[in-house]
């Protein structure tokens, strides 16, 4: 384990070395990736520091134990072997997950869509219910919510609403939402008590910056119109709007959140980017999805990943059939436990492959 530190010691310095090249310095796309790369290595560096320190204080712990001979020091130091050498147990475990190959993308924000599926009215209703969730979980983190697009339900909530997370590693946790949400519950226009199963759609995507992806301005064509929902007097008077369209591939991209058109292009373009940066990052998400049983975080939008189940207090999550009985706690926004479930399973799959 040390001599694998040691390479990536040598490949962090050289890093370093290389961010201090003004001909690196000049080259923002070469600077930006380093800089990626500088930052994920800073946990193995840290835990590295750590390692060596054990390391030391076992061998001067030892060297007491076989040599000294007053036998209240010996004592002591064999108390202070047994302390060090279950820390170098500890933190072997640490590094060995930290040395499996992690998601590029997890550093990175994240783009949230919301989509009423079967179920009418209740399904908008629901996915009105799923994106206060996540917004109350983003307030936890201390993440920002940026509105981006929303189209009302007919009944309340929304039948489809997109919006950007902004914070550290907001793609890394919130990619374990996506997928189909089903609730089972009686609807709000349900007259007689009947229990009704609807769906609400999922879908996060690592927000692409302009050196993922770049955009020719000759193919995108940008329209104006009308917003509508909340604004005051500027609603539905001014061109504030805006709706993009990526002409060699057909993406359509809009944001009517902002009063100013500048602010709305913006959003709108944040988006657009990143939907294209998914046609290839879901090349990568098919390849883990071969090697990978639990499709944990594989962003396969037609796969039914949780029920929400109203009469039971009853929330499950399929992939790793793991049920918790507080869904009015999960639905105020406490999805972490769910999160680091996934993620816990997700990081025994990644162990076995880097074993295998």
């Amino acid at each position: 384990m040390l001599d694998k530190l040691e390479a990536i010691k040598l490949k962090y310095d050289e890093i370093e070395q290389q961010m201090s090249d003004p001909n690196v310095m000049g080259d923002m796309k070469r600077y930006i990736k380093l800089s990626k790369d500088y930052k994920s290595l800073q946990p193995v560096m840290d835990a590295y520091d750590k390692y060596k320190n054990i390391l030391a204080n076992i061998d001067h712990a030892k060297d007491i134990v076989h040599n000294e001979k007053d036998e209240e020091f010996r004592a002591m130091a064999k108390e202070e072997l047994d302390l060090f050498t279950t820390e170098r147990d500890r933190l072997e475990d640490e590094i060995r997950l930290l040395l499996v190959p992690t998601d590029p993308e997890d550093e990175k924000n994240a783009v949230v869509e919301i989509r009423a599926g079967t179920g009418g009215d209740e399904a908008s209703i629901f996915a009105g219910d799923l994106y206060r969730m996540y917004n109350k979980y983003c307030e936890t983190r201390g993440w920002k919510v940026e509105l981006v697009d929303f189209s009302d339900g007919t009944s309340g909530g929304f039948k489809e609403i997109i919006f950007n997370v902004v914070g550290e590693g907001v793609y890394g946790l919130l990619k374990y939402e996506s997928g189909v949400h089903r609730v089972q519950r009686v609807p709000q226009t349900e007259t007689q008590g009947r229990v009704h199963t609807s769906a609400a759609t999922v879908a996060v995507l690592p927000e692409a910056d302009e050196f993922d992806v770049e955009i020719k301005p000759a193919d995108v064509r940008k329209d104006t119109f009308c917003s509508s929902g909340p604004g005051g007097q500027s609603v539905n008077t001014t061109y504030s709007a805006i709706r993009l369209t990526h002409i060699p591939s057909g993406i359509v991209a809009s944001c009517q959140d902002e009063k100013s058109q500048i602010k709305n292009f913006e959003k709108a373009m944040k988006v657009l980017r990143t939907r294209l940066y998914e046609l290839e990052h879901q090349k990568y998400l098919d390849e883990i999805s071969k090697k990978r049983k639990t499709m944990v975080s594989t962003g396969d939008r037609s796969a039914k990943i949780r029920t929400y189940n109203y009469p039971q207090s009853r929330v499950t999550d399929h992939r790793i059939n793991l049920t918790l009985y507080n869904l009015p706690v999960i639905m105020d926004g406490d999805v972490q436990p769910l999160i680091e479930a996934l993620q816990l399973a997700e990081n025994a799959e990644r162990m076995k492959e880097a074993v295998s």
